[in-house]
């Protein structure tokens, strides 16, 4: 018998119900007990969490883990920061089913929707999978530092059932049912739910629109019937000009599971729109069906380098620039032509958010960084800020690379929709953007900043937020709550501390691609599945702890 005592911690225990102090007995990998005075069996360890916080593992439901988990199966930075669950598979995207002759296609999309490195990914995925059931076995035979839970993405599925027609056209009805059969296979299988988009900024491999944009709803309304066929699962998907409140209440309501859709955001620039939204949430919910839209509590902040524009993929120039291949991009943009629409573009699309964008990184300039706005800079110059921009990256091969708050900017309007119980906190995207921004660290900053610093949440509900809601919304059962006879994911924080450094660039990806992690503060403890993987607030050998999560459970 392997038994831990946790002894003299507050336990917080992920239903938001108020804190208590207990101990918390683990054995063989479950919660044996919880509650004061606990003797501990013979030889348990007994670790003195006194002054700390007890609390479920975190649960993060918004990750694109899906290639990273089979060269890191740590899944880093993220079980830094007390994860010990990740939901993978999110807005349609993975790496399966996909046939061998597509394996490069589905690799763009994630590099041009995801940001995800190229080479890092040809380097790094051991392909010897092509169906979902076979790519979860993959993943089951890594030695799992956290636990993964997989939804089944439409882009590589149409991809497999239309081949290249996945972005040209509408599935025949055969072509569907193929599909319906396919979503259940995966169920069966273990996935978690299935994954769409209707985002009109996800475009693709070689510029064209992702798969799932193609289609009809109806074909969306179809596989996500499987989840209500078979009783289990969630929808979740990014929403779009026809597919947004309304139709995602009504597919929640007929299908009878749950749908969660990304993201509703903050905007300085249009106060009122979360408010609108939300309202129109609340409305929607009165008619039955539990949806629950993913929300961020971190401004959305990226690195970008105009090598990899893709946060500016709904405006038409740079979806130009995305359709190129990568020594050719430098080119279209030393046009005056192009640097002309995209100015005029930009504005329409995004107004003065370039202006108020700073050099963060370059070589060829480094007098620029952080010297001033990228609006201040040009105006010296008696140029526009695109104009600016593609100097200093032509200069250097498009290596420069500039901070841009992009949206979830409006802090009053966060603090909101976190006090809004029909909105799941998501949105970290960990293990996608990797060079270009680190929110994998969202649970620690949730800590830090909104409960901590602004006292905008209290700590009970903050927990709730990272743990038994995800844990609800996903069905995975014996996870999100400190409760006898669920899995020991437990974390333990010192209240005090809790909290996020600054990221930091590494190059520790395959093909040494870099990216940006972020390290944690204050967390103490972690345990995955009774094993103990952080101790003191540093990481330990804990890979093969973590498991993969077939319908939720282990």
């Amino acid at each position: 018998m392997a038994a831990t005592l946790l002894r003299g911690g507050t336990v917080i225990d992920g239903t938001g119900a108020p804190a208590h102090d207990a101990d918390v007995l683990l054995v063989d990998g479950r919660i044996a007990a919880v509650g004061p005075g606990l003797e501990a069996p013979d030889g348990a360890e007994v670790v003195d969490c006194s002054g700390l916080v007890v609390a479920p593992g975190f649960i993060d439901p918004h990750t694109h883990y899906d290639a990273q988990v089979l060269w890191d199966p740590e899944l880093t930075p993220s079980s830094w920061h007390g994860v010990t669950t990740v939901v993978v598979g999110n807005c349609g995207f993975g790496i399966a089913p996909t046939r061998p002759e597509h394996r490069p296609t589905i690799l763009r999309v994630l590099e041009n929707v995801e940001g995800m490195p190229l080479d890092a990914l040809e380097a790094g995925i051991p392909w010897g999978f092509e169906t979902f059931p076979e790519y979860l076995d993959a993943v089951d035979a890594q030695p799992l530092g956290i636990n993964v839970a997989v939804l089944l993405g439409h882009t590589p599925l149409r991809f497999f059932v239309l081949g290249d027609d996945a972005t040209e056209r509408t599935a025949t009805a055969d072509e569907v049912a193929r599909m319906e059969r396919l979503v259940g296979e995966a169920l069966d299988a273990g996935a978690v739910g299935f994954s769409t988009s209707r985002t009109e900024s996800h475009l693709g491999a070689y510029g064209k629109p992702v798969p799932s944009r193609v289609c009809d709803l109806d074909e969306i309304r179809t596989l996500a019937g499987v989840l209500g066929t078979k009783g289990r699962g969630t929808l979740e998907s990014t929403w779009g000009p026809d597919l947004f409140v309304d139709e995602f209440a009504e597919i929640a309501r007929t299908t009878g599971r749950p749908v969660s859709w990304a993201a509703l955001m903050t905007s300085r620039r249009n106060p009122g729109h979360a408010a609108s939204v939300a309202a129109s949430v609340a409305a929607a919910a009165q008619a039955g069906g539990t949806v629950r839209p993913q929300v961020a509590c971190r401004p959305i902040v990226v690195q970008l380098a105009l090598s990899d524009p893709f946060a500016f993929a709904n405006v038409p120039a740079f979806g130009e620039i995305l359709a190129l291949e990568h020594d050719q991009r430098a080119a279209l943009y030393a046009t005056s032509e192009w640097r002309a629409r995209a100015h005029t573009q930009m504005r329409d699309a995004w107004g003065d958010i370039l202006d108020f964008a700073v050099v963060s990184e370059s070589d060829t300039h480094p007098e620029l960084v952080e010297a001033g706005t990228v609006g201040e800079l040009a105006a010296a110059r008696g140029m526009t800020s695109i104009d600016l921009m593609v100097e200093l990256a032509v200069a250097e091969g498009l290596a420069t690379r500039f901070t841009i708050a992009m949206i979830n900017d409006n802090e009053d309007e966060i603090a909101a929709l976190l006090a809004d119980d029909n909105f799941l906190l998501g949105l970290s995207d960990a293990g996608a953007h990797t060079s270009q921004l680190c929110d994998a660290n969202y649970a620690t900053f949730l800590l830090q900043h909104w409960w901590r610093e602004k006292q905008a949440i209290s700590l009970e509900r903050a927990v709730w937020r990272l743990t038994g809601q995800p844990a609800e919304v996903y069905g995975l059962a014996d996870r999100g709550r400190l409760e006898p006879g669920l899995a020991a994911d437990v974390v333990a924080f010192d209240a005090a501390t809790v909290g996020t450094t600054r990221a930091r660039r590494v190059a520790d990806f395959p093909a040494g691609a870099d990216r940006l992690v972020a390290d944690s503060t204050g967390i103490i403890h972690t345990w995955v599945g009774g094993v103990h993987t952080r101790r003191d607030g540093e990481q330990v050998a804990g890979l093969g702890a973590g498991t993969l999560l077939r319908g939720g459970t282990a």
